[in-house]
């Protein structure tokens, strides 16, 4: 998001970005607001004009693409799924076959499936590990959508286990950090007693969707919005204690605006959740810094 402020100051509007930065309607609003212009693919636009690459990434064909085009790029990668990339082209060239986990369609999986075409297999779920054929003889490596559940992938990984033996895993977890600890502290709030679960984020944001599968498996009714103004008076009867958290993506103050409301439709008292502490900075890229 800092990204495309800055570029929209150094380089002035329009500033063209391929997908949206992150997947949160507010903040690519607020970013349409102040000049950005966000597009599908990069036919059309004119030589020389500034394209910012989404957080989720792109395949090389795109970079190939943008060059060719004679457009100037700015890669606003997050630097989590640029080490997922990395992963697959060097386990690749090892003799690995790569085995993503993943769910198909998402940007991020289209761009890492894209690093070694003919190299990876997609699985999805527990059922597809289950009956997926991989090439024989060949070692595997196992990947991740940074933004998937830290529990759901590991009992997709313990199946291939199952049926294949030995599996490897890069050294790091491939899961977003800040993805863990939203779902850790949804796991505390889940075993505190909250009655309902409210997961601020877009309908299109992945980890905010892992959120809410996290309280249900946990016997925890929980709801997906957008801001305060889709909350339900219904939800709020016969319920004593409601959990708030919100995706990686979600901007703060509409976080802090469903509490507000809660807080105006009768809600007692606010008790902070503290699993974890953030402080990850990640450079920007070298004209922006």
């Amino acid at each position: 998001m800092e990204i495309v402020e800055l570029a929209l100051r150094r380089f002035g509007s329009p500033v063209f970005v391929r997908k949206e930065i992150v997947h949160n309607s507010f903040v690519v609003n607020r970013l349409r607001e102040a000049g950005a212009i966000f597009i599908d693919d990069l036919h059309g636009l004119p030589p020389r004009c500034v394209v910012v690459f989404s957080a989720h990434g792109v395949t090389p064909a795109v970079y190939q693409q943008a060059e060719q085009l004679g457009l100037h790029v700015i890669d606003a990668t997050c630097p989590l799924v640029s080490k997922v990339h990395s992963e697959a082209r060097r386990y690749a060239a090892q003799g690995y076959h790569i085995v993503l986990v993943g769910k198909a369609g998402h940007e991020e999986v289209v761009g890492t499936l894209g690093q070694v075409p003919g190299k990876i297999t997609l699985i999805e779920n527990l059922e597809q590990a289950s009956r997926e054929q991989l090439p024989s003889g060949k070692k595997i490596m196992v990947l991740t959508q940074t933004t998937l559940s830290v529990d759901d992938a590991e009992e997709i990984i313990e199946a291939l286990r199952r049926r294949f033996g030995e599996v490897s895993q890069p050294p790091a977890n491939d899961i977003c950090y800040a993805t863990q600890n939203r779902q850790n502290a949804v796991k505390q709030m889940c075993a505190a007693g909250i009655d309902l679960l409210l997961v601020v984020g877009s309908p299109n944001s992945s980890n905010a969707a892992r959120l809410a599968e996290v309280a249900r498996v946990r016997g925890v009714d929980a709801r997906l919005i957008n801001c305060d103004a889709d909350l339900c008076a219904e939800w709020l009867e016969r319920v004593s204690i409601i959990g708030v958290t919100g995706g990686a993506s979600t901007p703060e103050d509409v976080v802090q605006s469903v509490i507000n409301r809660l807080l105006t439709a009768g809600g007692e008292s606010v008790d902070v959740c503290d699993t974890a502490t953030e402080n990850v900075v990640f450079q920007l890229p070298p004209e922006l810094r």
